[in-house]
C-alpha cells in the first residue's frame, strides 16, 4: 500500500474517487497514517462516510497477489505460514500450481456486535479435522482460522469498534503490536501481514460500549472526520449519491432547481445546530440524501396524478418528505415534547429563509406582501397542479417577474414556473413576512390583519360563540 500510495501522489487526480469535503483534512491524515505504516481508526459521527474511505483504500492495493490455490489465509507461494502449504511446497517444488487474488477480494469487513465470539475473529481448534484425519488437537492441522488469520496480505476493517466487548479487544492486541496471532493458547504463531483499520462512533463511548485503553494506545493514528463544511460540499455529496434520475416514468425525470438543492442540504445545516436536536448523536449526511429522493418521488406522483408532460421538485415537496428527515436525528428533552414532526417543520421553515435570503436578500417584495395585507388569500398544497398554481399566483402583482432572479423566465415549462413561485412564497412566509396554516393557506400575518379590523371584526374573531347562540357584548 505504501509503495502504490507513493506512486499515486506524484499522479494527478484524486486519491480516493467520491469522497467529498475531505481533501484539506480527513484525507492528508490517512495519507499519513497509510506512509507511517500505522494501523488507524476513523472516529466520527454517524453518516461521515467511514466506511466508504476505507472501502476506497482498496484502490490502493496491487491488482492482484500469487497466493497457495485452496489455501485459507491466502498464504504466498514463495513464503508460506501455515503448516499444509509448507507441505505442499516441499512436495511439489516448482510443479505447484498457483493462483491470483484480485484486489476486491483484498478487503475483510466485520461490523463488531457483542455477540463476536474469539473463535469468530482468530480462530479455534476444529475437533472434527483432527478425528477425520486422526490427528492429536494440538497438531496444528486441526486449527479453524477466523476472520483475522483470513485476512492475511489484506485489509481488515471493523466497524463500530466500541461495540466489540472487551475481551474481543484485547485478542486484538498481539496482532497490532507484534503483527502475529495465537490460536487457543496452542504453540502457532501465524505472522500475518494485515493492514488494520477501524471506525468508531464517539458517542459509543457513553452509549454503549467503548475502546479499551491498551487497544487504544496500540492503534497508530485516530482520525477524526466530520460532516460537510459548507453547503456546496453538501450538495456534491447528495447529488452523486441520491437517486433522482427518474427513466422510464410517464412524467420523466422530475427537475431539481437550485434553490431546491440548496434548501434540501440547508436543512442538515439547520438540524447540527437544532437547539432541540441532540448534537452529541449528529444528524447523518444520508439525511438530505434520502430527502431528496422523496421530494422528488413526490414531485413525481404530483406530475402523474395530474397529467403533467414534466415534473419540477417544489418547497411543498420538501415538506412532504418528513418520512424521511424525522428517523435521522435524536431529540432532546424539550424536542420530545414538540414532536419530531414539528421540529422538522420548523427546521425546514428556517432552511427556506435562509435560502430565500441569500436569492433575494436585496430585492423588494413589497407589492407581493401587500397583496396579502390587503385580504388576498391562497390555498395551494404538495398536490396542487403546476397550472392551478399559476392560475392562483397570476393575480397577485408582481409575483411572477420575480421568479426572474431565480434564473426563471417565460420560456421555461410551468411546473419549473410554479417551483420558482411557491419558494417566493414560501420564503416570505419563512420569513414572517406573510402567514400560513397547516392547511397550506397563505394569509397576511395576524397582527396586520387585526390592525386593519373594526373593534366589532375583532371581536368576532376573539370571542368563538356557537352557532344558534345570540351575541352580547359592550
Amino acid at each position: 500500500m505504501r509503495e502504490n500510495l507513493v506512486r499515486r501522489l506524484g499522479e494527478a487526480g484524486p486519491l480516493f474517487p467520491g469522497i467529498v469535503g475531505y481533501d484539506d483534512s480527513v484525507i492528508p491524515q490517512v495519507v499519513n497514517a497509510i506512509l507511517s505504516q500505522h494501523d488507524f481508526v476513523l472516529l466520527g459521527l454517524r453518516g461521515q462516510a467511514k466506511t466508504r474511505l476505507l472501502r476506497a483504500l482498496v484502490a490502493l492495493l496491487d491488482e492482484a497477489v500469487a497466493v497457495m490455490p485452496g489455501c485459507e489465509i491466502n498464504d504466498d507461494p514463495l513464503a508460506p505460514l501455515c503448516r499444509a502449504c509448507r507441505t505442499r511446497v516441499s512436495e511439489m517444488g516448482d510443479d505447484l500450481p498457483v493462483a491470483w487474488l484480485p484486489r476486491e477480494r483484498r478487503l475483510v469487513e466485520k461490523l463488531a456486535t457483542p455477540d463476536v465470539t474469539i473463535a469468530d475473529m482468530i480462530g479455534d481448534v476444529d475437533p472434527i479435522k483432527a478425528a477425520r484425519g486422526g490427528l492429536e488437537l494440538s497438531d496444528e492441522l486441526t486449527m479453524h482460522y477466523g476472520l483475522l488469520p483470513r485476512a492475511h496480505r489484506c485489509i481488515f476493517a471493523i466497524n463500530e469498534l466500541p461495540d466489540l466487548a472487551g475481551k474481543i479487544q484485547v485478542g486484538l492486541f498481539n496482532i497490532l503490536q507484534e503483527g502475529d496471532v495465537q490460536i487457543k493458547g496452542y504453540p502457532v504463531r501465524l505472522p500475518l501481514d494485515v493492514v488494520m483499520t477501524f471506525t468508531a462512533n464517539p458517542e459509543d463511548y457513553t452509549a454503549r460500549g467503548k475502546i479499551v485503553t491498551p487497544l487504544k494506545d496500540r492503534i497508530g493514528s485516530e482520525i477524526r472526520t466530520h460532516y460537510p463544511q459548507t453547503r456546496r460540499e453538501g450538495m456534491r455529496i447528495t447529488g452523486q449519491e441520491a437517486w433522482t434520475a427518474r427513466s422510464g416514468d410517464a412524467a420523466g425525470a422530475p427537475r431539481i432547481p437550485p434553490y431546491i438543492s440548496e434548501i434540501v442540504e440547508e436543512v442538515a445545516f439547520v438540524a447540527r445546530g437544532h437547539a432541540k436536536i441532540d448534537k452529541r448523536s449528529g444528524v447523518s449526511q444520508r439525511m438530505p440524501i434520502t430527502c431528496v429522493e422523496n421530494a422528488v418521488s413526490n414531485a413525481e406522483r404530483r406530475a402523474l396524478v395530474n397529467r403533467e408532460p414534466a415534473a419540477a421538485v417544489r418547497v411543498a415537496d420538501v415538506y412532504a418528505a418528513l418520512p424521511s428527515i424525522t428517523g435521522k436525528f435524536e431529540l432532546e428533552y424539550e424536542g420530545e415534547l414538540r414532536g419530531a414532526d414539528q421540529v422538522a417543520r420548523d427546521v425546514i421553515r428556517t432552511a427556506v429563509g435562509r435560502v430565500f435570503e441569500g436569492w433575494f436578500g436585496t430585492v423588494d417584495a413589497a407589492a407581493v406582501v401587500e397583496w396579502f395585507d390587503l385580504g388576498g388569500t391562497l390555498d395551494l398544497g404538495d398536490s396542487t397542479s403546476a397550472a392551478e398554481l399559476l392560475e392562483q399566483t397570476g393575480q397577485i402583482h408582481g409575483l411572477h417577474e420575480l421568479a426572474g432572479h431565480l434564473r426563471v423566465d417565460a420560456g421555461e415549462p410551468p411546473p419549473v414556473r410554479a417551483s420558482a413561485v411557491e419558494f417566493i412564497i414560501e420564503g416570505l412566509y419563512a420569513q414572517k413576512k406573510i402567514s400560513r396554516n397547516d392547511a397550506w393557506r397563505y394569509s397576511a400575518v395576524e397582527t396586520k390583519r387585526r390592525t386593519a379590523m373594526t373593534p366589532e371584526q375583532v371581536f368576532e374573531t376573539d370571542v368563538r360563540v356557537p352557532p344558534g347562540k345570540k351575541k352580547y357584548y359592550n
